[in-house]
């Protein structure tokens, strides 16, 4: 069974920074891209950042590219996102996810608040 267990989230101050991990088990991480992808109260899903399946190729979305950084270490099939100068518009829960699949665990809410 796939599953994704994203933790590292919660409250922190403006200016601020997490690191979200996503530990993957149940399919061979190595071979797939992965996302973040996070979800604001009331919106939906939003595109945060892609990696390569080997590392070498990222994306960001305009609104946290030079904030955020993915990363991921496939030894230990998990994926990061180290995210400074932290905004309230961050504030939301995060999802990995693995290819184009849809969202599948509980997510880590991140809030941003002074």
């Amino acid at each position: 069974e796939v599953q994704l267990v994203e933790s590292g989230g919660g409250l922190v101050q403006p200016g601020g920074s997490l690191r979200l991990s996503c530990a993957a088990s149940g399919f061979t991480f190595s071979t797939y891209y992965m996302k973040w992808v996070r979800q604001a109260p009331g919106k939906g899903l939003e595109w945060v950042s892609n990696i390569s399946a080997g590392g070498g190729i990222t994306s960001y979305s305009d609104s946290v590219k030079g904030r955020f950084t993915i990363s991921r270490d496939n030894a230990k099939n998990t994926l990061y996102l180290q995210m400074n100068s932290l905004k309230p518009e961050d504030t939301a829960v995060y999802y990995c996810t693995r290819g184009n699949y849809p969202p599948r665990g509980q997510g880590t809410q991140v809030t941003v608040s002074s």
